[in-house]
């Protein structure tokens, strides 16, 4: 043991060369690795207690893991991490014993070639002597050194002859398994990994147990001299500062979980030298501070490195877990899962990475971040193959948090980021990766506010009519010539959003798909509160009179800018009405009265004619009012007279009637008299002349019509 041990180990090896262990079977040396708290005494039950070193241990696989096989929860105080394996099935029906094994080596296998160089077999028919039943292992951590030792174990089906085992502690995880053909172990070396062999009798004493360590990375080599050798932990000479040792059971012993034995079959019991178990401390070996994350137990030809290798059984310890889980963010660090894309067209996005390392303090690793899309259909997950990277690795050395550089996107879509822990080789820290549910997110489009305004009515008819459209919340085109899909990812954005605004007018009075009777398409350049209007395509002067009804859309620019459709005409509001009117015209009237006059000259003598050619004179007098007849015929004289005509009698006859054939108009409302008088042809002494007594009125009353009238028909 080494020297910084505590006094009560110090004094036993000063005090004794040998210490002694009472068991079942008597008095065996003890010592090396096995004077901790656990017990290496060849079973299997931490009753069978163990006093080396002047302490008890009191610790035994059963303290490490259930009647089940599985790793206790928590695990004993000052272990760090265990694995079993179960390398054996049973009849699903009957519970038989099954002899084919999914996990033997293939011919070529040896342990002196990298892990790309191992091959595992389906084995329908294992041989007894070397096929493996469990096998499992512990990391225990002294509380008092700081030593870390690695406690290992195997079960075999028979105990036939003498046995060689070999177990691997593996860095990385290792493994296996097939049930057809040979197949390729996956995993890869790295420096520092250990491969401990053993060799012991049927009757279960430990002859020797060698460890080497490989050397390099995955394609190094295994270095051929040993760094810990010794024998059986009850025979080797105690207080040598062997860091190794092994140790097989002597007599029948029962496990707690399910096991099998050539004689026995299916059960719990283990017949002497089928159980192997051995430590060794890793500390005096130099290869503390290591996680080992796989163990390997397999049986062997021999303990040479160039050995033919059988039946084995691979297991995980997990003794350094790392684990990266991740949330996506804006550019502010609030998380992210839905965000519409700026009217800039530029929208900042980061990840942000927590680490969790478990086994070791400290580490050198880094994060790598990497975003995939834009991708029209949704994404739930990216890699780092499929995504771009995103600036440069993050440097991490302890459990926490880093943030990836910002990426600035120009284009909508789904986008999920990926976190890749490196882990630190050197220290077998796995790598682990985020890409869950927390790591994806959706950048949606803007849908933009289209608005309209029609010309104002009425108009008249014959007048132009318009419609001004404003288009407000557009974004701008992605950009080009960065990374992902379409190059869109840390760019500048593109230019504002273009597209194509589309106006109908229907009418008049009617939303049918006929009644469309003028159409334009005006070509967009980001937001404008002023598309269309006076002296654009829009404008256009109706052939008949009606209602008029624009209705207007917007194809969008996509994907970052929907289109808005149109609202149907029916469901238009007023400001996209236009009512255009037929030209309004008023009437008024202003009556007049042409008056005119007849007489008739009659004979007194029946039988008698009047003279041809006589002359009859009509007068009109007026305007007048308050006047007698008389005096209006007489006292205006000419004056008040406003029209006269003469006409002859024509050819002599008894009675004659003439008329007048006045076409001038009166248009005062008055009173107008007419005179008429008659006198004979020169020479005729026969007549009398005659006139009228001026009681001939004409009562003229005008009224007229102001207007505007109503409409007609």
């Amino acid at each position: 043991m080494r020297t910084r041990l505590a006094g009560a180990r110090k004094a036993l090896i000063v005090a004794a060369t040998v210490t002694t262990l009472v068991v079942s079977t008597g008095v065996i040396s003890v010592l090396a690795v096995h004077d901790e708290s656990f017990q290496l005494d060849g079973d299997v039950i931490a009753s069978t207690a163990t006093s080396v070193g002047g302490a008890a241990q009191a610790q035994d696989w059963d303290s490490v893991f259930t009647a089940a096989g599985a790793a206790r929860s928590p695990l004993p105080t000052d272990f760090r991490s265990a694995g079993f394996k179960k390398d054996f099935s049973t009849n699903a029906t009957t519970g038989a014993f099954v002899t084919s094994d999914t996990t033997t080596y293939a011919t070529g296998s040896k342990d002196t070639l990298p892990i790309s160089g191992w091959q595992c077999n389906f084995d329908n028919n294992v041989n007894s002597k070397i096929d493996v039943m469990n096998a499992y292992a512990a990391k225990y951590v002294d509380p008092a050194s700081g030593d870390e030792i690695m406690y290992f174990a195997l079960e075999r089906n028979t105990n036939t002859g003498d046995a060689n085992v070999g177990f691997w502690f593996l860095q990385q995880n290792v493994g296996c398994e097939t049930s057809g053909a040979s197949a390729t172990f996956t995993g890869a070396h790295q420096d520092g990994d250990v491969l401990v062999v053993s060799q012991f009798s049927g009757g279960g004493t430990v002859s020797t147990i060698t460890a080497y360590q490989w050397e390099g990375g995955a394609d190094g080599a295994l270095n051929t001299t040993p760094i810990a050798t010794a024998g059986d932990c009850r025979g080797a000479t105690f207080g040598t500062n062997d860091p190794i040792c092994g140790v097989a059971n002597i007599v029948d012993i029962n496990t707690p979980w399910p096991t099998a034995n050539f004689k026995d079959k299916v059960g719990t019991k283990l017949r002497v030298a089928e159980f192997f178990e051995g430590g060794i401390n890793l500390t005096d070996t130099n290869l503390g501070g290591r996680c080992f994350n796989t163990f390997i137990g397999d049986t062997r030809s021999s303990t040479s490195l160039t050995a033919t290798l059988f039946d084995f059984a691979a297991g995980t310890i997990g003794e350094c877990t790392s684990t990266t889980a991740t949330q996506a963010k804006d550019g502010s660090g609030a998380n992210l899962s839905t965000v519409a894309i700026p009217a800039t067209g530029t929208l900042t996005v980061q990840d942000t990475a927590t680490v969790n390392v478990g086994g070791v303090t400290s580490f050198n690793g880094d994060v790598t971040f990497y975003l995939c899309g834009p991708s029209t259909t949704t994404i739930s997950s990216c890699s780092a193959t499929t995504g771009a990277q995103i600036g440069t690795a993050k440097t991490i050395t302890a459990n926490g948090s880093v943030t990836s550089d910002n990426a600035t996107l120009t284009s909508v879509g789904s986008y999920c980021w990926t976190a890749v822990f490196s882990g630190d080789a050197a220290k077998g820290v796995p790598g682990s990766q985020d890409n869950g549910a927390n790591e994806c997110f959706t950048v949606t489009p803007l849908t933009p506010t289209l608005s309209t305004q029609a010309t104002s009515g009425p108009v008249n008819f014959g007048q132009s009519i318009t419609d001004t459209i404003s288009l407000t919340g557009t974004a701008n085109k992605p950009g080009t010539g960065g990374v992902g899909p379409g190059g869109t990812i840390n760019t500048t954005r593109g230019a504002a959003a273009g597209g194509t605004i589309r106006v109908d007018v229907y009418g008049p009075n009617s939303c049918a798909a006929t009644a469309i009777v003028h159409s334009a398409t005006l070509t967009v350049t980001g937001d404008n509160t002023a598309y269309g209007g006076a002296g654009s395509a829009v404008e256009f002067t109706p052939t008949a009179p009606g209602e008029y009804i624009f209705v207007a859309s917007y194809n969008g620019d996509s994907p970052n800018t929907l289109g808005v459709a149109a609202t149907p005409c029916a469901s238009q509001p007023a400001a996209e009405k236009v009512t255009v009117r037929q030209i309004p015209t008023t009437i008024s009237t202003a009556p007049n009265f042409i008056p005119n006059d007849s007489a008739t000259i009659t004979s007194s003598i029946a039988t008698d004619n009047l003279a041809a050619n006589g002359t009859i004179t009509f007068s009109l007098y007026g305007p007048t009012s308050g006047a007698t007849a008389l005096q209006n015929c007489t006292a205006g004289g000419a004056t008040g007279r406003i029209y006269t005509e003469s006409i002859l009698t024509g050819p002599a006859a008894n009675s004659v009637t003439k008329s007048t054939s006045n076409t001038t108009a009166v248009s005062t409302d008055a009173v107008y008299y007419w005179l008429v008088t008659y006198a004979p042809p020169a020479g005729d002494t026969a007549h009398t002349g005659r006139q009228s007594s001026c009681a001939e009125i004409i009562n003229v009353d005008l009224t007229g019509d102001a207007g505007p009238g109503t409409l007609f028909p």
